[in-house]
């Protein structure tokens, strides 16, 4: 079905009203119609929103007006491609209030929250578009559909319901006012996590408190306290910093130091996060009970592969318990090690990573830093590259395009044929307008309307150490790993083969999401792999034998410890989320501490709280979902192993996970694609056999 789509008079008034032109509101002239970042200001954004808005609106208004019978074409279709304007100014809009934010971005995303919120009721509580969609489904057995169309139709169905579509008018003006306060508290929570974070900095001006610390990390501290005008050297709680400063100072009180201000982050003071958790999840609550269910959790399990909080607490549970013991002698383990080299006293959080890393090092004779010269970035990144034309015959070409930071670059993906894929872009440097941690995102997923294919432009975001003066960038094998993560979820995203932009790509159930991207570390630890780019950055050399052979033998070092740290995160999500009530006479602090306690390895601390930064879920989307990174693990490791038996770089192993799980997108049912990859359902104890936690 052709269609045309109504630009509503109110964009027309907007876009005629703006008087300098408007990336957003024109169409780019770069190749691919990739974003203009050169072009786009700050100013630009509200402008596009409202435009982009009061487009969606006209658009929603034709479908309603239609006089003709509901149908798939006229209905579904249609929604599924109504909002080009706002795609397009909330795809970069939103990637960058995470990756390149400033004061008057965080002050506009409280200002556009309400207006988003609005725009999203006007579509699920409109009853006569209802009417149409449940029209369409309940005649579905008469649409001739295409499965991926079917599912669709039966999505599109399900999330009107689970939007409030058969609330009475007066409910769903609740659910309205609930879902713009959830919205606007999820802002604050991560503005403040941002603002803490930058807020602190440690500053030591003798060297002696720094003794036998890597020579990086002291250069790095040396430039940054430059930066900030400061004598000495200067640690942030930004990842490339705080982490390797918690494993190679010695000094204990310095250590100590940092790792309170790390985790003490929005904790009292101005960027307090305490009561928004509270406020959150109370509100999150309000919404379940509002649509029918009895927790958050319920809610939002519905539509995931675990279907319910029973299926994930008994998930979480049976990983746990076998868990726990192997976990607390890892701990045991580096006390004793600490206490034979002098230590004094109990292990704290702050002693962990220290001594853990010397233990490491006595254990298999290397540390982290030794590696480092061998995982130039430059190298890391063509060795990604190199990997995805290996297994799905993808190529990378640099390309000349505007980007959002300096730091950034444009990569002009093609198949095997040298038929384009995908634009990707690559951030890896961390910067105080970007937030912490790594991610992999979109500025437009991969569609196609009116017989047009729009290919994808995927972005990748972390935060290594950046190039000094003396040496390029140098990241550890750890940090290898995180890139190779998000590159699976790049790779999901670059693949895509769909028709439907709600279905493809990485727009699939939060506990299938991680597949794509856990599966991808596991060549970290291939020789075959290695082998071919780890190269020390001055002599050429590759990595000595020994050398490789100790990175593959200390693979499951601290597995366990690792193992119910993630654990723990997804069972204080459930614990939030399983709630009926918030509890009024207990803090969040107090809260974290009871429902963690039975499953701690190292002392209490009663200041720290590390919920009050837990971006992932109260401000990143993974809400009642942390326990998915657990069940991709076990998808992945499954998976992996057909790759160990055909071959790491098996071409028909690889043509298979290309075409039954990175092209699919959301397409089919999660559980019928791992099927078809697998030939059988995923076996959990290939999980526990990985890490080496079978007795």
């Amino acid at each position: 079905m052709k269609r045309t789509l109504l630009t509503a008079a109110a964009a027309l008034a907007v876009l005629s009203s703006c008087k300098m032109e408007n990336p957003f509101l024109t169409e780019s002239k770069l190749a691919y119609n990739a974003p203009e970042f050169d072009k786009i200001k700050t100013e630009h954004y509200k402008p596009a929103f409202e435009a982009g808005i009061a487009e969606g609106k006209a658009n929603i208004d034709k479908i309603v007006a239609d006089t003709a019978k509901p149908c798939f074409a006229n209905v579904i279709v249609p929604m599924e491609f109504a909002n080009p304007i706002l795609d397009k100014v909330s795809g970069v809009f939103y990637n960058l209030l995470e990756a390149d934010t400033n004061d008057e971005m965080q002050a506009l995303a409280e200002e556009l929250s309400p207006l988003m919120t609005e725009y999203s009721m006007y579509i699920s509580l409109n009853q006569p578009l209802f009417q149409k969609v449940k029209a369409v489904y309940e005649d579905r057995e008469n649409e001739n559909l295409k499965p991926n169309e079917l599912r669709l139709l039966e999505q599109t169905y399900k999330s009107f319901v689970r939007s409030g579509a058969n609330l009475s008018d007066e409910d769903k003006e609740t659910y309205a006012q609930l879902s713009e306060k959830a919205s606007l508290l999820s802002l604050q929570f991560g503005k403040n996590v941002l603002a803490a974070t930058n807020a602190y900095t440690l500053n030591v001006t003798d060297s002696a408190k720094l003794a036998g610390m890597p020579q990086y990390i002291l250069t790095q501290g040396a430039e940054t306290a430059d930066e900030k005008g400061q004598e000495g050297w200067t640690f942030t709680l930004q990842a490339p910093s705080y982490g390797p400063f918690m494993k190679y100072c010695a000094d204990r009180e310095l250590r100590k130091e940092l790792y309170m201000a790390y985790n003490t982050r929005a904790v009292g003071g101005e960027f307090d996060n305490s009561q928004v958790i509270k406020d959150i999840a109370d509100t999150r609550i309000k919404i379940s009970n509002l649509l029918g269910y009895p927790t958050y959790a319920d809610y939002a399990l519905e539509v995931r592969m675990a279907k319910d909080k029973e299926t994930v607490n008994a998930f979480l549970g049976s990983l746990m318990e076998p868990t726990l013991p192997f976990a607390l002698a890892e701990v045991k383990e580096i006390e004793d090690f600490a206490h034979s080299k002098g230590f004094e006293g109990k292990l704290e959080s702050w002693d962990f990573s220290f001594w853990s890393e010397r233990l490491k090092e006595e254990k298999y004779s290397f540390n982290a830093e030794e590696l480092k010269p061998y995982f130039e970035l430059e190298s890391c990144i063509g060795a990604a590259f190199s990997l995805a034309g290996r297994l799905y015959g993808l190529q990378f070409e640099p390309i000349d395009l505007p980007v959002y930071h300096k730091d950034v670059k444009v990569y002009d993906v093609k198949d095997a044929g040298g038929n384009h894929k995908a634009l990707f872009y690559a951030d890896f440097f961390p910067r105080e307008s970007k937030r912490g941690g790594a991610w992999m995102t979109e500025f437009r997923g991969q569609s196609i309307e009116n017989g047009i294919e729009k290919r994808p432009f995927i972005s990748i975001v972390c935060n290594f150490t950046k190039p000094t003066a003396g040496e390029p960038s140098l990241i550890t094998h750890d940090e290898f790993t995180t890139f190779l993560h998000e590159f699976g979820h790049s790779l999901h995203g670059i693949l895509a083969e769909g028709e439907f932009p709600s279905q493809t790509g990485t727009n699939v159930a939060r506990d299938f999401v991680e597949l794509p991207s856990q599966i991808n570390e596991n060549w970290c630890f291939e020789p075959e792999f290695l082998n071919s780019f780890a190269r020390h950055y001055k002599t050429g050399e590759t990595i000595p034998a020994e050398l490789l052979q100790k990175i593959i033998d200390s693979q499951n070092y601290l597995s366990a410890y690792g193992q119910v740290r993630q654990l723990q995160f997804g069972i204080i999500d459930m614990a939030w989320h399983t709630l009926t009530a918030v509890p009024g006479d207990e803090t969040a602090q107090e809260f974290e501490k009871r429902v963690l306690r039975p499953y701690g390895v190292l002392p209490e601390i009663a200041e720290t709280s590390f919920c009050q930064s837990f971006n992932h879920i109260f401000s990143g989307g993974y809400a009642a979902g942390y326990y998915s990174y657990k069940w991709a693990e076990v998808l992945e490791a499954d998976a992996f192993s057909l790759f160990k038996e055909n071959g790491i770089f098996d071409k028909a192993t690889a043509d298979s996970f290309r075409e039954n799980i990175l092209t699919k997108g959301d397409s089919e049912d999660p559980a019928v694609l791992y099927r078809k990859f697998r030939g059988r359902d995923p076996q959990p104890e290939a999980l526990m056999r990985k890490l080496g936690l079978v007795k």
